[in-house]
């Protein structure tokens, strides 16, 4: 009987183990990078022992069927630690991995093989290009779905012990808990969503996106309105099929450039089936450290040699500034047409600005992060060409809150922790510290002081100035906000100087007309010192106004004169890129002779011996001014328009003056014309080139202020815009033709050099050609006597050849210096400048 039940209990023992091998066991979870959250695509989860694994999606998610005996899986990526993690032994279960980065990177691994078959495969992207790229076809549109995050990063000790960070410390212990095990805890900024539809055509090529909805949250955002035109996907754009890719206001060289032998080491690493493709996976070096280019993973597919996804990363040692880490990862869909299309591209940059400095590198950090989904995707239907006028739209219903609008639209859920950030960042906003620091940080980038009531103050780089004419120059001004109105915008100064004891002022009004299209009226008055040379009536274009003003008004005035202004003005934006000013303005002149500074005057009848001096004067004139740049991006900001600069297209500004005697007290009649055109040119490897080009010519015969004086520079600043060995009113013209030209060499020369790689000194040089010309009646205009009989220069003209200098130079020194030699090589007898200058500038660039 005993040897029965012992036979019977064997019996069950077997029976229960083969029903629990025969059962099965559900694991999902993610896979993502512990330093800042985000997933990690085809990354491997596999049973510890085995090959018996899975890979994961785009969104860094996975989903496995195990036996009910397996008891641990491990994932694992190129560029990451291995990590291992229990597997519970009953049940479906969520298990999540946090992976770290690892130390070593892909240039350290060593690759040997008679022939690399990598070649082939690049070659053959490279040759499909133009039947992949999605700018083959003759036009697309999409649904976009763009989500933006900011966050600090790296939570030292000793900024968790800041007065201002305990006042949060709520939000810190919420963070350390949505952090993890193994996550490292980021202090949330900003988050954002959008969606819209974007349009392309190919000839012409145009591009919309029309924003239809944003939800914005972030520490210092009161309105969005600024924000929601530059968070939709018009400005996550990145196709890896052009040779070239702007990032960061930097150019990247893609892998699959066409002449990507110069640049990168290629291996076939892999192959899988992603979604239905056969992909080889070849991974990508630089081969040099200092490039702008990637490291890191691409999947092509083995039928069309096309992109399916890519995975890549900028090396630490490259030379671009402030940033840690860049991470670009993109999955592609083939069209109906066979180009393919993005439809998930996920951005990552790590910045440490202080780091840069020589501050410690653990210091905190700004983390951003954006993520990009397309879908509904329609190509070659292209839209008529007005279609595209209004490069980028607002809905009306843009910031207006609607919960189900998001349920219902939105491409991928918001994860908990996303969820758990707009609320912490709402929490935040209302802690009186934090308002305060943000309102500082707002007030120096826009160089205005937000007085409530509807009114900033400034800019306050203009309150204070001191020269020889006014001594210590005092000045208050401002501008009405939005929140006053929405069509009304009254802007002015006051100013007054201790020496001169005299009180200027301005006072404008303007009313915005339209907004699509861009349409504004105004009046403005002014009485002001000015110096002749360094006025704004012939700068072409956005030239950092503000601050040459805030440099001219400490300087020691030469040449100063009283201008009295009163003028209309008309901006339209007439059509896509082509916008039109109209300015009629009666300006009244006159000369300051304190203590004999400007004893100036002119004859008031050249052809008369016996002329009379006149020093006094005033004019009338009208004023068109046309401006097109095709692929210029404007955004409005409250109750000004901004423009964000050209993507390929020059600027191109003609000017037309129309000075009239007679009316309304103008005592010359004359013709101005002037044009200007400025281009950027991005050379690759080589750098980048700005050009700009400009020529006018005045017929009839004017008073000195009315030429065009060259700005000349005798401070220790460089200034991009003058003639840095010239005098100030060193020369004037009436008729000139001058070429600007500064080419940056980025890393191309100075990465050869070890010591000046590790410093990411960067190369840059200069030319300056002027070649002009005063016409005799102009000359016969001018007197040699002043106006006390005392001797009065006569007015300097160029001669038959032109004025030319060169420089060359270091930018970048601790990231924000620039030196400049200039050599002046024409015009070096009886000159007011230098033969050679040394210059300095501060400038911020990745």
């Amino acid at each position: 009987m005993s040897n029965l039940r012992t036979l019977l209990a064997a019996l069950l023992v077997i029976l229960s183990t083969a029903t629990i091998c025969g059962q099965k066991k559900t694991v999902s979870g993610k896979v993502t990078d512990a330093s800042t959250g985000d997933p990690i695509p085809l990354a491997n989860v596999i049973v510890k022992g085995t090959d018996i694994g899975t890979t994961t999606d785009f969104t860094g998610a996975y989903q496995i069927t195990l036996p009910l005996s397996t008891d641990s899986l491990i994932a694992s990526y190129i560029g990451y630690l291995t990590k291992a993690k229990p597997v519970a032994g009953f049940g479906d279960q969520v298990l999540n991995f946090q992976l770290i980065e690892s130390v070593q990177d892909l240039d350290e691994v060593v690759f040997v093989a008679e022939e690399n078959p990598a070649f082939s495969i690049l070659r053959n992207a490279v040759d499909n290009k133009p039947k992949n790229n999605k700018l083959s076809l003759s036009a697309y549109e999409y649904e976009s779905y763009t989500k933006i995050e900011i966050d600090l990063d790296n939570l030292t000790d000793k900024f968790r012990d800041r007065k201002i960070i305990k006042r949060v410390k709520q939000v810190i212990d919420s963070v350390d808990q949505m952090a993890g095990e193994d996550g490292q805890a980021i202090l949330p900024l900003f988050i954002s969503e959008s969606i819209s539809d974007f349009y392309y055509r190919s000839s012409p090529e145009l591009k919309k996106e029309f924003i239809r909805k944003t939800k914005i949250s972030g520490i210092g955002i009161e309105d969005g309105t600024l924000v929601s035109q530059v968070i939709g996907s018009t400005f996550q754009e990145y196709n890896f099929y052009q040779n070239w890719l702007n990032i960061w206001n930097k150019e990247f060289v893609s892998p699959v450039a066409d002449g990507w032998q110069g640049y990168y080491d290629v291996y076939l690493m892999d192959s899988l089936d992603i979604d239905g493709h056969f992909c080889y996976r070849l991974d990508v070096i630089p081969k040099r450290e200092g490039d702008l280019a990637f490291n890191g993973s691409i999947w092509i597919t083995k039928a069309e040699y096309a992109i399916k996804q890519l995975d890549l990363s900028i090396n630490k040692v490259a030379n671009l500034n402030f940033i840690e880490k860049l991470k670009i990862q993109q999955e592609l869909e083939p069209t109906a047409k066979g180009p393919w299309i993005p439809v998930k591209t996920r951005v990552l940059t790590d910045f440490h600005l202080l780091g840069e400095f020589g501050f410690k590198k653990e210091m905190t950090g700004i983390l951003a992060k954006f993520f990009t989904s397309n879908k509904k995707i329609t190509v070659n239907q292209p839209h008529p060409v007005k279609f595209y006028d209004q490069k980028l739209e607002l809905s009306e219903e843009v910031r207006i809150p609607d919960d189900e609008f998001w349920e219902q639209r939105r491409h991928v859920a918001l994860s908990p922790t996303e969820k758990n950030v707009m609320i912490m960042i709402d929490t935040m906003k209302q802690i009186p510290p934090v308002k305060r620091a943000t309102d500082l940080v707002t007030y120096l980038g826009s160089g205005y002081i937000d007085l409530g009531r509807k009114f900033e103050a400034g800019p306050y780089p203009l309150f204070y100035a001191n020269n020889n004419i006014e001594g210590s120059r005092i000045r208050f001004g401002g501008r009405t906000t939005i929140d006053f109105s929405n069509k009304w915008i009254l802007n002015g100064y006051l100013a007054y100087g201790t020496r001169d004891e005299t009180l200027k002022y301005g006072a404008g009004i303007d009313y915005i007309l339209s907004r699509k299209p861009w349409t504004v009226v105004g009046v403005y008055s002014s009485r002001d010192i000015q110096q002749i040379g360094l006025t704004f009536d012939d700068v072409f274009g956005d030239l950092r106004l503000i601050a040459f003003e805030t440099f001219y008004r400490n300087l020691d005035y030469r040449t100063p004169y009283s201008l009295e202004e009163n003028r209309i003005h008309f901006k339209k934006e007439l059509h896509r890129g082509l916008n039109q000013k109209v300015i009629l303005r009666n300006r009244t002149y006159k000369p300051i002779n304190l203590d004999s500074t400007f004893n100036y005057a002119f004859q008031v009848d050249p052809s008369s011996i016996e002329s009379e001096l006149q020093q006094d004067f005033q004019t009338t004139e009208i004023m068109l001014e046309t401006r097109f740049s095709g692929d210029e991006r404007w955004i409005q900001n409250d109750n000004q328009r901004v423009s964000l600069g050209t993507i390929n297209s020059p600027i191109l500004t003609f000017r037309y003056t129309l000075g009239m005697k007679g009316f309304l007290g103008g005592d010359f009649t004359y013709h101005k014309v002037a044009f200007n055109a400025v281009k950027s040119l991005k050379m690759g490897f080589l750098g980048v080139s700005d050009l700009s080009l400009t020529g006018s010519k005045i017929f009839g015969a004017v008073p000195l202020p009315l030429l065009s004086s060259h700005i000349g520079n005798e401070s220790p600043y460089y200034i991009a815009i003058a003639y840095n060995t010239m005098g100030f009113s060193e020369y004037v013209s009436d008729t000139y033709a001058s070429l600007n030209y500064q080419h940056h060499f980025e890393g191309f020369l100075l990465n050869r050099i070890p010591i000046f790689k590790k410093l990411k000194w960067r190369t840059v040089a200069t030319m300056n050609v002027l070649k002009g010309s005063v016409s005799d009646e102009n000359l016969a205009l001018h007197s040699d006597v002043g106006i006390n009989g005392e001797s009065n220069s006569p007015i300097r003209a160029l001669g038959n050849e032109p004025y030319v200098e060169v420089g060359y130079g270091i930018e970048n020194i601790f990231r924000i210096l620039r030196i400049d030699a200039i050599h002046r090589l024409t015009y070096l007898e009886d000159l007011q400048g230098d033969k050679f200058a040394l210059k300095f500038s501060l400038q911020f660039s990745f």
